[in-house]
């Protein structure tokens, strides 16, 4: 028998250190009025998906988005929150206005902290050391629920959902630089029988 099954990824909304230009990474900030006005915004786009499973980061920008969602949908379902989910931690760069720290670094030092795979910022993660918790994480506890009749949105970060991304598409370290994640842009597959049949 056929078993069809969903998945939502969802960027959280902007946040106060989005609209200030300042690396945010694992520093949990608030979302702005602008945040939540697109967190609203991006409801009626899942209104039609009835959710089983739910999972967010353990910072609260990407909770009060999925908060927020599964409120105007409608849907009362428990929340797995988890630290793996969590944005890229940028180190020593958090909390610093980036073109603050383009002129302390160097703007082609900041570029390749901040876009290139493998290069942490100091005391920071990379984009491949976010992919090496997130993949798994997602591997373990999201996909074997695909293959059953479950429908499941994850609520997180620019730079956990482009790991995740990356992993469904299998796309290289050059393709998945390119990949921007909007602010509450849900990226919306279908699957049957564990395997992606739609994006």
């Amino acid at each position: 028998m056929s078993s069809q099954s969903c998945l939502v990824l969802i960027r959280h909304g902007q946040s106060t250190y989005n609209k200030q230009n300042i690396f945010t990474g694992w520093k949990d900030v608030a979302l702005t009025e602008k945040g939540i006005r697109e967190a609203h915004e991006a409801a009626p786009l899942l209104a039609d998906i009835t959710f089983t499973h739910a999972f967010t980061s353990d910072l609260k920008r990407a909770r009060h988005t999925l908060d927020i969602i599964l409120k105007d949908i409608h849907q009362d379902l428990p929340v797995t929150e988890n630290i793996a989910l969590n944005e890229r931690d940028y180190g020593s760069l958090v909390g610093q206005n980036k073109a603050e720290a383009a002129e302390k670094y160097g703007a082609d030092q900041v570029q390749i902290w901040r876009r290139s795979y493998a290069t942490p910022p100091p005391d920071g993660e990379s984009l491949e050391m976010t992919a090496k918790r997130s993949i798994p994480y997602f591997k373990d506890k999201i996909e074997p629920l695909l293959t059953a009749n479950n429908n499941i949105i994850v609520s997180a970060h620019g730079n956990s959902i482009r790991s995740i991304v990356m992993y469904l598409h299998n796309l290289t370290r050059e393709q998945i630089l390119q990949t921007e994640i909007g602010w509450c842009e849900p990226w919306i597959y279908t699957f049957d029988n564990g395997q992606k049949t739609g994006f």
